[in-house]
């Protein structure tokens, strides 16, 4: 084999600099800029008129380029394409929104579906339920009583005749008993789906039935504690009936147009005079068989399901109807059953006519008339017989409540507020009631009279329903809505009056969890302390808090949107013993992950004021202490980020030794962490650098003393963290940090590691739940090396590139993946490295640092040692290549090739005729195959061409017409 002798091309930096830059002209047009077509048309006279789409604005005399007035932003008249596609995106409401005027409903209107899965969720039972219908499946049939019914005489069959058209039943009653709350609400879900079933079956009159028979179970209070959530699934079934049966009416009301012979489907905003007469009948007929149904409640709630039918008959029927209905409720005699009927027709009138209220308030006046019923002998001795307390009653007709006086407050006034709490006042003035009134309204309107509803609230009857939910329901719309600020600390007295004596755990901390965000929005610190204070004294006995750690989290929570100063919240003298309330080491976690989250989002400028370093240092430790071998990645990175953001976040100016003191510290509390132990060493270099800037490169001896301390703090640090990758990363910057601050001892150090390293790197890498190869991370550290390697001193004790000798003995012996060719390519970045040694001034320095070119000054023995380096790299390549000469290695080979050859060019001088002649062979052997694009190797050509048009050199011309591009056929 020949033996090729490399000789490096003496280069002039500066001149090729200034060859290779290129001459600036001034952007006239965006590329992102749309089109504007300018029409061009001819007047009668011949000459040319053009009108531009848009005029073109003028600019001013000075315009900054970087801001939105520039001139490149000015061609999109104000917005560019992007910005127009994300402001789009934006002013698109999402399907399903409502907006203020759409639907006649405030913003502020909470609706039914939103209310559904607070009501199954709260109101729950453990007794045993029964359900009584005739459409239950097969598999039941065991559990069943049938309720039979004899028939003795002629009058006898007849009677048993019209009750079962009456009851709508098929031969007999069936009632299933001993059912679970979850049985109970898969046979309701079953009965939801037969329904549709039998609907969509044409079995209009088995619809019916199930129907009749679901409403017939609001009747049922044997288990009361289960009723607002037995209404809540009923219910589904009846408004599922009613959209049905509007559908199919809608689907028949066709209409013929005026002027126009082709039926249509009625518009969504249809009017009566439209629907056909054969639809109107089909409506009445549903009508007229509701009527027919001779209990109350079923009949009642069956026509309220299908409301929304009166807009096929006339208009303005809705407002008589839903008056009529509700006058109907007066029959019901159960005061629970009643006030869910009122709550279901105003849920289904609000949907179906929002702007008709007439109905509203006379069931309101209704339910205050019959209020009084709940403590009758009925109610009484049914508490009495299910063993229910009055005040776990009387929440049962909350939701029905809240939601009635909800629609009452639906767009209305001051006046109509006023209105209700003088009747209520007259009537019962009861506890319960005022709750309501006060969810209902708007909170702006309960805050301006906030000191009249404390006195309210003291006032009122609080039999069966403890005072304690209305301070809390009120401070939930102080904390909404401000008091005036002259009733705001009045108001504070006043309740905390009530809160403060309550001994139940539960009741106190219910309201304390609300009323702490009316404090931290209203007053300072020093009230927030009384109150945390009060809270503790009322949670620590017979550890109390261990049952309410949600509610906790929720008062440290409220306190963290409000306070953003932590210089202010640290000085609170019972937020952390507060803090240490949270005994449970998983929830103490979450409420310092909460505590770190705001403090990294809202400490926009560093501190070191040492009250906040040492409460959030004891944050930070206590996140730390509770990671172990089983915490999940994600759980482990996120308390690394906020860990992480704590440290970025303390700056001690230029007091540098308290800083690396305060970095100190931290390595010792956060050792388990690697991101974090990267983060400290990041930041020390950073303290190095910043340093280095102080004294602008002239250390001192102080000085120097202090940036040899951080790169021990660094040298020492790097091995503890775990990831191999990231060891050898930090050890590379580390150096070059070192280098920098003229460390020359420190830098040797760290780059020795570094290339011990390498043989240490795992093959394979975890990323993002993928297995990577770690070589081209590998590859692309080493590039960055040698890069840096170009202005490091040699020791003089330790011989000429002693640092790059060893790299190359490790990557000798390394072992690579057999489907890769990194160590070849790293060879030909090492001969660029060995030409760029061997210029007489180097293309980069470093400030202060003498780098080979001074300390050897073109020695022949040191470029003969580069010469020699690099023939033996130039064989190593050729004698790989030939390990490539098989058919399916082809493609690599021709890949070596060409990298070798571009090598060639661009650092060896082809003026030696032995790298001529290689260079040429190497190019045919890059194309030989065919396995190459042609437009790479057009490109390369190109390249030379353009590097003998600038070079005199003449070999580059010759080379260029040697080169030839094989066609492929």
């Amino acid at each position: 084999m020949a033996t090729y002798e490399w000789q490096p091309l003496q280069r002039n930096y500066d001149l090729e600099s200034q060859r290779k830059s290129l001459v600036t002209e001034a952007a006239l047009s965006h590329p992102l800029q749309s089109i504007t077509v300018t029409d061009v048309k001819a007047d009668k006279r011949g000459t040319q008129a053009k009108k531009k789409a848009e005029d073109v604005k003028k600019s001013s005399s000075f315009i900054d380029p970087l801001s939105s007035l520039g001139p490149l932003a000015s061609s999109f008249e104000g917005s560019d394409p992007l910005s127009k596609i994300a402001s789009q995106g934006i002013d698109q409401a999402p399907r399903g929104t409502r907006t203020k005027s759409e639907d006649g409903l405030d913003e502020t209107f909470e609706p039914w579906s939103a209310k559904k899965a607070g009501i199954l969720t709260k109101y729950t039972t453990s007794e045993k339920l029964s359900i009584t219908t005739s459409f239950l499946s097969s598999a039941d049939k065991e559990k069943m009583v049938i309720k039979s019914h004899a028939s003795t005489t002629v009058t006898d069959k007849v009677r048993n005749r019209l009750e079962q058209l009456d009851d709508f039943e098929e031969g007999s009653v069936q009632e299933m008993l001993n059912l679970s709350q979850q049985d109970y609400v898969k046979r309701i879900e079953e009965l939801n789906q037969q329904l549709i079933t039998a609907w969509e079956n044409d079995q209009r009159v088995k619809a019916l039935k199930i129907v009749i028979q679901s409403a017939k179970l609001l009747s049922d209070v044997s288990v009361i504690q289960f009723y607002p959530s037995k209404f809540v699934l009923v219910t589904d079934i009846l408004d599922t009936f009613g959209r049905l049966v509007y559908d199919r009416l809608k689907e028949k009301a066709v209409y013929i147009p005026a002027g126009s012979g082709v039926a249509r489907s009625l518009p969504d905003n249809f009017t009566p005079d439209m629907v056909s007469e054969g639809a109107k009948e089909t409506c009445r007929n549903w009508f007229f068989k509701i009527a027919s149904i001779r209990e109350l409640i079923p009949r009642f709630y069956v026509e309220v399901a299908i409301l929304k039918c009166y807009s096929f008959l006339n208009v303005g029927e809705y407002n008589d109807a839903l008056q009529r209905l509700a006058d109907m409720i007066r029959g019901i005699g159960d005061p629970l059953v009643a006030i869910y009927a009122r709550c279901y027709l105003s849920r289904v009138g609000i949907l179906v006519a929002p702007q008709t209220k007439d109905h509203l308030m006379p069931c309101f006046d209704d339910f205050l008339t019959t209020y009084s019923q709940v403590h009758s002998d009925t109610v009484q001795n049914t508490l009495a017989v299910q063993k229910m307390e009055m005040p776990r009653y009387l929440t049962l007709f909350s939701p029905a409540l809240d939601w009635l006086l909800q629609c009452l407050a639906n767009k209305s006034s001051e006046k109509t507020l006023m209105e209700v709490l003088q009747k209520s006042k007259k009537h019962c003035n009861s506890a319960l009631l005022l709750n309501s009134i006060i969810s209902a309204f708007k909170p702006e309107f309960v805050a301006v009279r906030a000191v009249q509803f404390t006195d309210m609230i003291k006032e009122c009857e609080d039999t069966g329903f403890p005072k304690h939910y209305l301070y809390r329901t009120l401070g939930l719309c102080l904390v909404m809505a401000d008091p005036p600020e002259d009733q705001q600390l009045t108001v504070l007295n006043e309740v905390w009056k009530t809160v403060m004596k309550l001994k139940n755990p539960a009741d106190y901390i219910g309201c304390s969890e609300i009323w702490i965000e009316y404090v931290v929005k209203h007053f300072g610190k020093k009230e927030v302390n009384k109150i945390l204070a009060d809270i503790i004294k009322h949670m620590t006995p017979d550890r109390a808090f261990e049952d309410f750690y949600p509610q906790l989290q929720s008062v440290v929570t409220k306190i963290l949107a409000h306070i953003h100063d932590f210089s202010v919240l640290f000085s609170i003298d019972k937020f952390l013993p507060f803090i240490d309330m949270f005994q449970k080491e998983s929830v103490k976690v979450e409420v310092c992950k909460n505590i770190m989250e705001v403090f990294v989002k809202h400490q926009v400028e560093p501190t070191n004021d040492p009250v906040i370093i040492n409460a959030t240092m004891f944050v930070c430790k206590t996140m730390h202490d509770s990671v172990n071998a089983l915490t999940l990645d994600d759980e482990r990175k996120m308390i690394s980020n906020l860990i992480a953001g704590f440290i970025r976040n303390i700056s001690f100016g230029r007091d540098f030794e308290r800083q690396l003191s305060f970095y100190v510290e931290c390595r010792s509390s956060f050792s388990n962490l690697d991101q974090v132990l990267v983060q400290l060493i990041q930041n020390v270099n950073d303290l190095s650098m910043e340093t280095r800037r102080v004294v602008k490169g002239n250390h001192s001896r102080k000085t120097g003393n202090f940036v040899r301390a951080c790169a021990a703090y660094c040298f020492i640090t790097i091995p503890s963290i775990q990831s191999s990758v990231a060891q050898l990363q930090l050890y590379l910057l580390s150096g070059q940090c070192a280098l920098l601050n003229q460390c020359y001892s420190q830098t040797d150090a760290f780059f020795k590691a570094f290339i011990s390293l390498i043989p240490e790197i795992p093959k394979t890498l975890q990323v993002d739940g993928k297995t990577r190869s770690t070589e081209p991370i590998l590859v692309e550290h080493i590039y960055n090396f040698l890069s840096t390697l170009l202005i490091v001193p040699d020791n003089p004790d330790a011989g000429v590139l002693y640092l790059l000798r060893g790299l190359l003995n490790i990557l000798q012996n390394y072992l690579w993946e057999t489907q890769t060719d990194y160590k070849v390519l790293v060879y030909t970045r090492v001969l660029a490295l060995l030409s760029a040694m061997s210029q007489d001034s180097y293309l980069y320095h470093a400030d202060r640092v003498d780098s080979n070119d001074s300390m050897y000054g073109s020695d022949p023995k040191f470029l003969n040692e580069l010469k020699s380096m690099c023939s033996t790299l130039v064989e190593e390549v050729l004698s790989y290549l030939k390990t490539l000469a098989q058919s399916e290695l082809y493609k690599r080979q021709s890949l070596v090739s060409l990298e070798l050859f571009q090598t060639i060019v661009c650092h060896g001088d082809i003026r030696e005729p032995s790298l001529f002649s290689l260079a040429t062979k190497l190019w045919g052997l890059a194309q030989k195959h065919g396995e190459l694009d042609t437009k790479i190797m057009v490109r390369c050509l190109n390249g030379v061409k353009s590097k003998a048009a600038a070079s005199t050199i003449r070999e580059y011309t010759e080379l260029a017409s040697k080169l030839s591009l094989e066609s492929r056929t």
